[in-house]
């Protein structure tokens, strides 16, 4: 059977400001986000040499081929929902400079494939500077949260997550990505066994609007009974990854089924 077809996607290249309770890293930071396209059966870490990713001023840094885990925020994930591989690097370093960046994927058989994309950091601030006005705001309205129990009627097919409207308190635009695991807390979360996200970056090409101020979202798969469940949004100014210029992840919450 040929080599199947290793293709890059897009890019997230930008700012993260990472918001997570009893954090040892600090607030700024910033992500190389990596999205090939499906290719079947085929594991694209399989085909990878290696990553680099470069920058105005000299700025260079890797992207391991590993596993990514919660302890080394480096590597390659598998979406099950797209059926598609992920690279992705946080690095604890501050905020990047404005301007081009560029990642380079570096395939065993000597062929390479690259994607560029140019960071503007004034989109991000103003959105940061919204969100760290009204932060407490945002954070003690969630619902369900708290470790609170679902009441015995609720839809398991269909519970509805909700927070206050940024756009309503801040006047500022902002696109929700929401992503759930089961679990209790922070501690449990498993970026590579997501139990449901809700991919704006695809629903994008059926509306351009995808995600923009929805601070009420459907999960979009049946919960089971007596379960706990931890999720987080994250608050971006763009829906499209190549265009993202600040990621905001907000504090995990859960809830019981």
């Amino acid at each position: 059977m040929a080599d199947p077809t290793i293709d890059i996607y897009d890019l997230m290249a930008c700012n993260v400001y990472m918001d997570f309770d009893d954090m040892t890293m600090q607030h700024e930071q910033h992500k190389f986000l990596v999205a090939f396209r499906p290719t079947g059966a085929a594991s694209v870490h399989e085909y990878i040499e290696s990553l680099t990713a470069r920058g105005p001023g000299g700025y260079e840094t890797a992207i391991t081929n590993q596993p990514f885990t919660n302890e080394n925020h480096d590597g390659h994930i598998y979406d099950r929902t797209t059926d598609a591989h992920w690279y992705m690097v946080n690095i604890d370093g501050g905020f990047l400079e404005s301007g081009e960046y560029t990642v380079e994927a570096r395939l065993r058989d000597g062929s390479s494939r690259s994607i560029s994309r140019v960071q503007d950091n004034g989109p991000g601030m103003r959105l940061l500077d919204a969100y760290r006005e009204h932060r407490d705001t945002l954070r003690n309205s969630w619902r369900p949260a708290r470790g609170e129990k679902l009441d015995d009627s609720a839809d398991l097919t269909s519970v509805e997550v909700t927070q206050a409207d940024l756009k309503e308190l801040s006047g500022v635009d902002a696109f929700h990505i929401f992503r759930m695991c089961q679990g209790s807390g922070r501690a449990d979360w498993d970026t590579q066994n997501l139990y449901w996200w809700d991919n704006i970056f695809l629903q994008r090409l059926r509306d351009p609007q995808a995600g923009l101020n929805r601070n009420t979202v459907q999960v979009q798969a049946a919960l089971q009974p007596d379960t706990p469940y931890v999720y987080f949004t994250e608050l971006t100014d763009s829906n499209r990854m190549g265009d993202t210029n600040m990621c905001i992840f907000q504090p995990h919450q859960h809830f019981v089924s």
